[in-house]
Order: structure tokens, then C-alpha cells, then sequence
């Protein structure tokens, strides 16, 4: 009844400020809704918990406390609303409600509320010009090709942002600037009488160009990140990381612990490249170099590159041949000159829809393995959109991946702190340790609006005792990962 009454409500506010609108205000609706089960065995290459965070103070729970379940049904319902005053104004609202079934509002008896909103903004263009302003919690990626999904710097996700775009010359070049406010942890007032920075803030500015055969995307991205910041308890790339992971050092942990200063620059600057010129040969890159903390205690700092490289041949109506490849630096044999991984906030990159990494499954939930593609290299092939018979379409992938991270630093700090979630095996790979994984994707479509997906996922992994522990190491090697998920995606 608890939910009836919240669904009710939910409906009741979208018509009454649809009503309270006016007859100038036009409302469109477009929304998704996906239901699917999902078989995954074997998370974390061991089939049990990686090491987490428990608060914002550093403190931690190591590893292989917890053992999965390894089936679940998920259903995820998605509203937008656009609250549309003319062709230069309007409003989007997003709600959502996602969870397994049997648990929060998908539960049989008392059901907890679960409904959320996902996108608040306000869009509206300048009067008499084209220049283009969004501001509220939107969707929001910093510039990346298509091929590799998103960003592997921050992409796929939203974030409380003012973002103004301005076309300089029609469909060849435009400006793109923006701000974003990532972590803001004591909100208006700070815990005591002294101030303390608490916040974590982004600019970010991108020059699309496009001319025939060719796009390319120059950009760069100004983050200031307070030392109070509420780092641990935000999530970075995957299911099994913060930004905590993402933006510092391992020496971070190290006594001193904790940056100096109350505040540090962190600076990303990159370029993404599409040529087309030799269609249907295609090619698509990224190249980013990131730093972090550089003015801060030596073993606080951390920088370092990263570069995707894609081709694909489109000449063909059966199938699309794929071929990638990435590099990252990694970690060096110190943890006391700071890391050499290069820093990232949330990460929403993989090629293929590999299972490795957090990107485009469109099952999503508990739907990867997490492993960071920062201070690793691989090498991969797809067969895209196989289409032998109508409406049905597959995906093959195969990707083989190695890290760059000497197993010295992970061994120290390991050692260090015991089993941690800074350093998780099967996440992050020293340079003995590799990956291999491979996977297959099918779509039918059964009606324009309604699909039936199949997504599936293996993968191996060989890690090194002497830096996991003998107990995570062999547990390891009792199983591979498998995930089997199937469901229904409707849109309209």
C-alpha cells in the first residue's frame, strides 16, 4: 500500500506541474524500462567481497569477508520529463526507481521507497543566438570517442553542473565550457568553527572540430580538490572503487597520511580523433595525460598518460571486424614518489562491451568485473552487429590485457596495510599478472520499442601469490568468472 501511495504521488506531482504549467507549456515524455536476471559467478575472481571503505576517514574492511549470490533479478523503470515553455526554454525531471527484485520497493511486504531523481536541469538558449546553457544535475562526460563507450577520466554518469556551449562555425567548430561541483561533504555549514575544504570542483573546456573525414576534440579539465573531501565514500570507476582509488596515491597511506595541503590542482588535457576519410576503414583514438597533487608531499602526487587506439571496416551488412588496443603507465617500484597512474574520477570506458570494465552493458547491474584499464595495457577484437537473420543481432568479443604496475609497489603497500581496497586483485594488474575474457551479445527485437538481450561474459586471471595473499591467490584458481544475464528493454 506504502508503494501504491508514493507511485500515486510520484504521478500526481509530474501532472500537477504539468497542469500548473500553463497552456504555453508543452510536456513530453520519453522514458525506459528494463527486467532482467542475471547469473554471475565467481565476482571478483573469488567469489567473494573486495576490500571497501567504511567512511570518510580512511578506515577499511580487507577482502573476502562476504560471500555472493550468485543470481538476482533486477528491474529498473526510468521517467523524463521535459516541461518545454518554447523552442529556447525548458525543464528536464528524471526519476527513477532500480532494484533486485524481493528487495527496497520491489519487496513483497513493507516495501521501502525507493523512487529518485536522476536529472534536474534547467536548458535554455541565450536570446538572439545559438549559445546554449544548461544548469542543474545533468547528464555530463568529459570528451572521449564513441568506440571506447565513454570517458576514462569521468563519463556515462551525471553530476550538478553549468555547462554553456556555443557553435562558433556551423557544424565545423564549437566551444563547450563548463563547471561541475563533484563532492561538497558538510554542505552549508562545516563541523566546527574552523573551515575546511570540503569540496571537490571541475572546469572543464573542449573544442570540438569537425571537417570532412575528420573529428577531433582538443580539451582540458581544471579539478581543485579539497584535502575533506568526502573521497572514499563515492563511487569512481566499477562497482568496487572510489574516488579515493581514482584520484590518490597509494603513498597517500603512507605516514604523514593524508594530503598537506588543504587544497591541490588536479589537470587533465586531451584530444579525441575520428577519421573517416577511408571509409569504410575507420580509425578512433584518445590520448590523455592527467596530474594531481603536485605541489603537495612527494609521495601525495600522482600523474601519468593513457591512450586507446580503434578501427573498424562498416563496408560489410552482416557483421562489423573490430580491432583496439590501449596502454596506460603504471606504478613504479616506489610508493614514496607518488603513483604514476594517471588520476581519474569516474571512469565509464571499454571497448566491445567487454564484462571487464564498467561501459555499455545495457544489463548493467552487477553486470562487470570492474578492473581498471588505468596502469594496464590489452589488445582486443570484436565481431560487431552479426546480422544473419532479420531483427536478431550478436556481438563476439576477445580482449587479452596485462598490467603495468610493478608488483613491488602493490607488494609494499599490501604489506602495509594488510588486504585493502586501494589495491584489489583481478582490478589492479602488475606487470606478471593478466587477463584474458571473452564474450557474446544478442539483441532481438521484437517489436520497434521492445528487445529481448542476452549479455554473457568469462574471463581468466592469473595473479601473483606473493603480492595477494595465499588465500585470495588460490581461491582465485578455483573458478573463473561467468556472468549469463537475460531480460526485456522496452522504450518509448
Amino acid at each position: 500500500m506504502q508503494r501504491l501511495k508514493m507511485l500515486a504521488l510520484a504521478a500526481a506531482f509530474v501532472l500537477g506541474l504539468a497542469s500548473a504549467a500553463g497552456a504555453a507549456t508543452e510536456v513530453k515524455m520519453t522514458g525506459d524500462a528494463i527486467v532482467y536476471g542475471n547469473y554471475f559467478a565467481n565476482h571478483n575472481f573469488t567469489g567473494w567481497n573486495t576490500g571497501s571503505w567504511n567512511d570518510n576517514s580512511g578506515n577499511y574492511t580487507g577482502a573476502g569477508t562476504q560471500t555472493e549470490d550468485r543470481f538476482q533479478i533486477w528491474e529498473r523503470f526510468r521517467l523524463r520529463s521535459d516541461f518545454v515553455a518554447n523552442e529556447a526554454v525548458k525543464f528536464r525531471l528524471g526519476v527513477k526507481v532500480e532494484d533486485t527484485w524481493g528487495h527496497g520497493t520491489f519487496t513483497a511486504a513493507n516495501p521501502a521507497v525507493a523512487i529518485s531523481v536522476y536529472q534536474a536541469y534547467l536548458q535554455f538558449k541565450l536570446p538572439d543566438c545559438a549559445i546554449e546553457v544548461s544548469a542543474g544535475l545533468q547528464d555530463l562526460s568529459l570528451p572521449a570517442t564513441a568506440f571506447f563507450t565513454d570517458s576514462v577520466v569521468f563519463g556515462g554518469d551525471r553530476a550538478a553542473a553549468l555547462v554553456v556551449n556555443a557553435p562558433l562555425i556551423e557544424d565545423t567548430l564549437s566551444v563547450t565550457a563548463g563547471f561541475a561541483r563533484m563532492l561538497d561533504a558538510n554542505r552549508t555549514y562545516d563541523t566546527t568553527t574552523t573551515q575546511v575544504a570540503d569540496e571537490f570542483d571541475v572546469y572543464f573546456l573542449t573544442l570540438p572540430v569537425t571537417v570532412s573525414g575528420f573529428k577531433a576534440t582538443p580539451w582540458g579539465a581544471i579539478g581543485v580538490a579539497g584535502r575533506d573531501a568526502n573521497y572514499f565514500t563515492a563511487g569512481s570507476y566499477g562497482p568496487n572503487s572510489t574516488d579515493a582509488d581514482g584520484l590518490l596515491s597509494a603513498g597517500t597511506f603512507l605516514t604523514p597520511t593524508g594530503m598537506k595541503n588543504s587544497q591541490n590542482p588536479y589537470w587533465w588535457a586531451g584530444g579525441t580523433f575520428e577519421v573517416t576519410a577511408l571509409d569504410p576503414v575507420k580509425f578512433y583514438a584518445d590520448v590523455i595525460y592527467g596530474s594531481g597533487n603536485a605541489s603537495d608531499r612527494k609521495k601525495d602526487r600522482r600523474q601519468g598518460w593513457f591512450v586507446d587506439l580503434g578501427a573498424e571496416y562498416t563496408g560489410w551488412d552482416v557483421l562489423t571486424p573490430q580491432a583496439f588496443a590501449w596502454w596506460s603507465t603504471g606504478e613504479d617500484k616506489s610508493t614514496g614518489n607518488g603513483s604514476e597512474r594517471m588520476p581519474s574520477i569516474l571512469s565509464n570506458w571499454g571497448p566491445g562491451n567487454s564484462f571487464l570494465f564498467d561501459s555499455s552493458e545495457e544489463l548493467l547491474k552487477d553486470g562487470n568485473l570492474g578492473v581498471n584499464p588505468i596502469g594496464s595495457m590489452g589488445i582486443g577484437a570484436s565481431l560487431n552487429n552479426i546480422s544473419f537473420v532479420e531483427k536478431l543481432t550478436n556481438r563476439l568479443t576477445f580482449i587479452y590485457m596485462r598490467g603495468n604496475n610493478s608488483a613491488k609497489a602493490l607488494r609494499f603497500l599490501n604489506t602495509y596495510m594488510g588486504s585493502n581496497p586501494y589495491f584489489t586483485m583481478g582490478r589492479d594488474l602488475t606487470e606478471n599478472e593478466s587477463i584474458i575474457s571473452l564474450g557474446f551479445d544478442t539483441t532481438y527485437q521484437i517489436y520497434q520499442n521492445l528487445s529481448a538481450i542476452l549479455e554473457t561474459g568469462w574471463a581468466h586471471g592469473q595473479f601473483q601469490t606473493s603480492v595477494w595473499g595465499h588465500r585470495l591467490a588460490e581461491k582465485s584458481r578455483d573458478g573463473d568468472p561467468l556472468k549469463i544475464a537475460f531480460g526485456l528493454s522496452y522504450k518509448f
